[in-house]
């Protein structure tokens, strides 16, 4: 298999168009003024944004046949799974660096924009990798089951936005204006540019999904070798993570046991990796384990709520 999936520099170059388009339409038409978007907007684009993702889906059943579909759909399913990590540390970095609900679009946005480049580039680096040296997916397994223990093990720590070393290196390149800017990235203060909050916190985003990254796209790879099937499926899941963040920001506390069914995710796919050799499990049997755990770990949360501070044990 070549580095673009079998599926020939076309597809690649309309898929890549088609996202450019929706994202032009996204920022430049459809949410071109700053606002606070309200839970109904946010359920609508969330709807919009799912509807597209697997209309694509459907269009890559009819053109690549049953098997391809079923890994698009299982990357996908995976990959919006593991968003709900991403809205977490959203959450707290927006609160944190206090800012405003009208600007946080604009923010998730282009943090968004730059992602899929940056998931781009990785996908196709570690396609060329398992090409190359097949035993890299075992690494990627390993990897994934460490992953997913330490996620439950540590699902309680908060991240620190202070401690990202990307943070300090900025200062040093740019001087930081911490007043209010608005919707801007860069100010010029004395004929020389400063760096924002916003951007400071657009550089927190990008760096910390660059850690995500690494967990989700070898869990992709988990699921299939096809390079454009990987990236097609995450860059369809992200692209409606802004949406999805607006809509579960309130509510991540009522989902207390998703964290752990999503370690338990990232830990059958990394030994679904490891026993590749000698155990093929079907990818619609992945499908339905991934949607099963999940399925329990909300189910499990709306069931066994958090007792309110000061209530009776």
């Amino acid at each position: 298999m070549s580095l673009l999936g079998g599926h020939g520099l076309l597809a690649w170059t309309l898929f890549n168009l088609l996202v450019l388009g929706v994202l032009v339409l996204d920022l430049g038409v459809f949410n071109r003024k700053s606002h606070v978007v309200g839970f109904r907007e946010a359920l609508l684009w969330n709807v919009v944004w799912t509807a597209f993702g697997l209309a694509f889906g459907a269009l890559v059943f009819r053109l690549y046949g049953h098997q391809a579909g079923l890994e698009y759909l299982t990357g996908y399913v995976v990959e919006r799974a593991l968003s709900f990590d991403n809205i977490f540390v959203f959450v707290v970095v927006f609160a944190y660096f206090r800012i405003a609900p009208e600007y946080q679009h604009r923010v998730l946005y282009w943090g968004i924009l730059g992602a899929l480049v940056m998931r781009g580039v990785l996908i196709l680096a570690g396609a060329a990798l398992v090409m190359a040296f097949h035993w890299v997916l075992y690494l990627f397994g390993a990897f994934l089951l460490y992953s997913g223990i330490q996620l439950l093990v540590k699902s309680d720590e908060s991240p620190h936005p202070e401690r990202n070393p990307v943070i300090r290196l900025v200062k040093r390149i740019l001087p930081v204006d911490e007043n209010e800017q608005g919707k801007r990235f860069l100010v010029k203060r004395g004929g020389r540019w400063h760096a924002t909050t916003l951007l400071i916190v657009l550089v927190v985003l990008e760096t910390t999904d660059l850690v995500f990254a690494l967990d989700s796209i070898p869990a992709i790879f988990g699921v299939t070798r096809d390079p454009f099937i990987v990236y097609t499926s995450n860059v369809m899941a992200i692209l409606g993570l802004r949406a999805m963040y607006f809509l579960l920001a309130a509510m991540m506390s009522q989902f207390r046991f998703l964290r752990h069914g999503l370690s338990l995710v990232l830990v059958f796919i990394g030994l679904r990796m490891l026993a590749d050799p000698w155990i093929e499990i079907p990818t619609v049997a992945m499908l339905l384990v991934v949607c099963g755990i999940l399925a329990a770990a909300v189910v499990a949360s709306l069931l066994f709520k958090p007792k309110p501070d000061g209530a009776a044990s």
